[in-house]
């Protein structure tokens, strides 16, 4: 696929003056409102402001004649930390649009402060339906996944692979417990039963008692339903303790390369888990994915990949509508195409969630990679339709064709 850079750049170009002085401020200012240091931060953080930073940069740094500008800022997942930077940066630093968020709690709060603000915000780290759903916006888009997709890839492979036992370890937190229902929907959906569940807090250290309950369980499966470093300690110590050797099996049902890499192959081989994007998937992702790596030391995660996607048509959008105002540009986001390296004809539906392909991956024996980064082996594509919520179901209020 040939991204249209030159083709943003054009547009930009061709634009009358008059339309040009349509951005409020100097400048057209991101904010990119992410981990820099905590669970979280390797599959998000420094990588998702590169990854910011990468999309300006592939549109020249200026739209409609004015320099495009990315700041940062961590929230400690914390939703009143995350909450007031959103608040300083729409109230004090003309901040046009906040991109990246991981943390499903961070992530409502914001949706909450952008609606009132009537300013954009572009989610790729966050989890939780409700930001498409029950909590919708005109200007919130959920960009990358949500908890539907992850748990309806996975869950759904494993169930049909014969793991019809499930105990299921969560993350106490929103995107956890929205992770955790998914998953049991899938799971009895599909034939199979949840025999138990426990939650842990946020950044656990020691998850002995917890994985001890799930060996007791007899369960043919231990689903994890956490992200970041919670993610690798738990299948580290699960390993620590033999579960796998005593004939349970794991299932992580959101697991990010960045995971695999801190495990290891020998540790993660024959792990399924559903992927919006891999950096090896064909020319286009494997020549910005390298560009990404000499910048960052790491091949990109599928969150990294959607907050460069999200500025990217954000942009594009922002130079198509001839103005930075939310309520336009908006508007042309949901009219043109999703393209970039990682996007095909993605499309973003009235309640804000981008429905894309996605892919169900299968980790790597340690003999079968190639070279460094060469983890995951593309099982199938899944059409959009198998990882996005129903429109029939929504409770999206902007929902206009609820048929769908």
């Amino acid at each position: 696929m040939r991204l249209n850079v030159l083709g943003v750049a054009l547009l930009t170009a061709l634009l009358p003056a008059a339309a040009q002085a349509q951005i409020s401020g100097d400048v057209v200012k991101l904010g990119v409102l992410t981990d820099l240091a905590g669970v979280t931060a390797d599959i998000t953080g420094k990588g998702s402001v590169a990854a910011a930073e990468m999309a300006v940069e592939e549109i020249g740094g200026t739209v409609l004649g004015k320099p495009v500008q990315v700041i940062s800022a961590d929230h400690q997942h914390k939703a009143d930390i995350g909450l007031s930077i959103a608040r300083r940066w729409f109230d004090v630093e003309g901040v046009d649009a906040i991109v990246d968020v991981p943390n499903s709690g961070v992530a409502l709060a914001v949706q909450n402060a952008a609606r009132e603000k009537k300013r954009i915000a572009l989610y790729s780290g966050a989890g939780t339906t409700a930001l498409t759903n029950e909590q919708c916006s005109p200007y919130g888009f959920h960009w990358t996944y949500d908890t539907y997709a992850v748990s309806h890839g996975t869950a759904s492979a494993v169930v049909k692979a014969g793991g019809t036992s499930w105990f299921i370890l969560a993350s106490d937190y929103a995107f956890g417990h929205q992770l955790q229902a998914d998953a049991t929907k899938v799971i009895e959906a599909a034939g199979g039963k949840v025999v138990g569940a426990l939650r842990h807090p946020l950044n656990t250290a020691d998850f002995s008692s917890f994985l001890l309950r799930a060996q007791s369980s007899g369960a043919k499966v231990i689903g994890i339903a956490n992200a970041g470093n919670d993610t690798t300690n738990t299948m580290k110590q699960a390993g620590e303790f033999g579960l796998v050797q005593g004939g349970q099996n794991l299932a992580a049902l959101i697991f990010f390369l960045q995971d695999v890499h801190a495990l290891g192959l020998k540790a993660t081989q024959g792990t399924y888990l559903t992927t919006a994007s891999y950096w090896d998937t064909n020319e286009a992702t494997r020549s910005w994915s390298k560009a990404f790596m000499a910048r960052t030391g790491m091949m990109p995660s599928m969150l990294h990949a959607g907050v460069y996607g999200a500025v990217r048509h954000y942009l594009k959008a922002v130079a198509k509508a001839g103005t930075d105002d939310a309520d336009k540009v908006a508007a042309e986001m949901r009219t043109i195409p999703v393209e970039d390296a990682f996007s095909e004809n993605a499309q973003i539906r009235d309640d804000g969630r981008v429905t894309r392909t996605m892919y169900l991956a299968r980790v790597k024996k340690p003999e079968e990679s190639r070279y460094p980064w060469d983890y995951l082996e593309i099982v199938r594509s899944i059409p959009p339709e198998e990882t996005v919520w129903p429109l029939s179901e929504s409770k999206c209020a902007l929902v206009k064709n609820p048929t769908r």
